[in-house]
């Protein structure tokens, strides 16, 4: 629908990173601001609006899905628009191509008189367009305020001032601009893959660039949390490091109606299978749509699941390659030994509806924030195992917490064994020592699942939005 036949609304312009995991949470927030009576473009690539989740009839007419098609950059294939298309390692190609949005994006904003812009990290060159136009845009962070804390001021990440992490010992510590006791760190395999990922950058500027400057240039940083649950580290962010507003605007938590529209067919058969188990019993296991497993990892995953002897629901996703099908083996008679106790599901599934079964008793995780919220949603105890970006900071912040567990790895390669995985399941899960995590991840349902509380950091949300008053230049 064209903007005009809604003239006279507050018109918010989503400009997300090509990721699913950044998409949805951005469409969340503009249903949320569509039911309020704002109106929404909603940018994306041509495949990216196809796969997202059907828009509510009742605010359809005012959530204009905006389609710019992806420049071709030299070894990104055709088909890839998505990170969910690529392998970790190649995804700075895509970095480049959404770089390329800039001069279609810039025209689309001259046309299209926005009330404000709210963008990802990626699109790091989005505020001097919006200040050229006169138009307050806002960072969206999908990642909680712990973990922007301990990645820094955005005068380090892009190069203006010193950074005084200059050694791998530094980086394994907390940063000298967190004041408090804390256990949000990386592990060395962490910081060695995130090193590894960044060094065949083909993008104009750094990973660590792009945030700083995405962050330097917004007016205001809204961020998916709340102050509920981790105040001292937005008091932190906003006061020291960024020195600029601060707004939470909640956890965004899906209704499992929201997301109960896709794939009907395959929903029968998952229900029919949980139906049979018994309450809070099975550990649902997802290593989420970014991460690729190697052959290893998932024969030690499978094998520790099995060694585990709990019922299991276990999402494996076949990793995309440049070269082709990459796909993994299970071990041999695998499927046949745990017949009945197990289920694999390869490709998508439910989540959010799993999740709510109440035959569900933990998830063991990649850690990503989405997952974490809709799991913390429904009270289910998580057992952790990060691999990409934020991940293990997410996870550290979590056993701190004692509402999940880390399954224990190699520090320097990042391995881990099957009787670790079946340990740490059995641990988490049935042992009596596990209890404080169970207990801990059920009150959190309290928090991570409470509508009105969320509901209420919308209308807040809402009401700045209204009141923003542009700086004058």
């Amino acid at each position: 629908m064209a903007i005009m036949e809604n003239e006279g609304r507050p018109h918010v312009v989503m400009v997300p990173w090509l990721a699913m995991g950044h998409l949805i949470p951005f469409l969340e927030l503009s249903k949320c601001l569509a039911l309020k009576g704002f109106q929404i473009s909603f940018i994306s690539t041509p495949k990216n609006v196809q796969r997202l989740p059907k828009i509510p009839p009742n605010i359809s007419s005012l959530i204009n899905l905006v389609k710019i098609p992806l420049p071709q950059v030299v070894d990104l294939p055709e088909y890839a628009e998505s990170t969910i298309d690529l392998p970790s390692e190649k995804v700075h190609y895509l970095k480049k191509a959404f770089d390329g949005l800039q001069g279609p994006l810039a025209s689309f904003l001259e046309n299209s008189a926005p009330t404000w812009i709210i963008y990802d990290f990626a699109a790091y060159w989005l505020p001097p367009i919006a200040n050229k136009l006169r138009v307050p845009c806002a960072f969206f962070s999908l990642v909680n305020a712990a973990t922007i804390a301990w990645t820094g001021p955005p005068s380090i990440l892009m190069g203006i001032t010193e950074d005084p992490r200059k050694t791998l010992e530094d980086l394994l510590g907390v940063p000298k601009w967190i004041p408090f006791a804390s256990n949000v760190v990386f592990r060395l395999h962490e910081i060695l893959r995130l090193m590894n990922s960044s060094k065949d950058n083909v993008a104009e500027v750094s990973e660590a660039y792009r945030f700083g400057a995405a962050v330097q240039g917004a007016d205001v940083v809204f961020i998916r949390s709340c102050t509920e649950f981790e105040s001292d580290w937005f008091r932190l962010v906003e006061e020291e490091i960024y020195q600029k507003p601060v707004v939470p605007v909640g956890l965004l938590p899906a209704s499992v109606k929201e997301r109960s529209d896709d794939n009907g067919e395959k929903w029968g058969d998952i229900s029919e299978w949980l139906d049979k188990q018994k309450k809070e019993s099975v550990v649902y296991v997802s290593i989420g749509t970014e991460a690729t497993l190697t052959q290893e990892e998932v024969v030690e995953l499978a094998l520790g699941l099995e060694l585990s002897q709990l019922p299991f629901f276990w999402v494996i996703r076949k990793p995309t390659s440049l070269a082709g099908d990459n796909s993994f083996t299970l071990p041999d008679g695998f499927e046949d030994r745990i017949s009945g106790r197990g289920y694999i599901c390869k490709g998508w599934a439910p989540q959010v509806r799993i999740l709510a079964h109440p035959s569900i008793s933990g998830f063991l995780t990649h850690c990503g924030w989405n997952s974490i919220i809709e799991s913390l949603g429904w009270g289910r105890v998580l057992i952790l195992l990060p691999f990409l970006a934020e991940q293990g900071l997410n996870a550290r912040m979590l056993e701190e917490r004692k509402i999940g567990m880390e399954i224990p790895r190699d520090e320097r390669d990042g391995s881990f064994t099957r009787d670790s995985v079946a340990k740490s399941l059995r641990m988490v899960i049935v042992d009596e020592e596990g209890e404080p995590f169970r207990s801990k991840a059920m009150e959190m349902r309290g928090l991570f699942g409470d509508k009105n509380l969320h509901d209420q950091y919308i209308d807040k949300f809402v009401q700045y939005l209204h009141d923003y008053k542009p700086k004058k230049t």
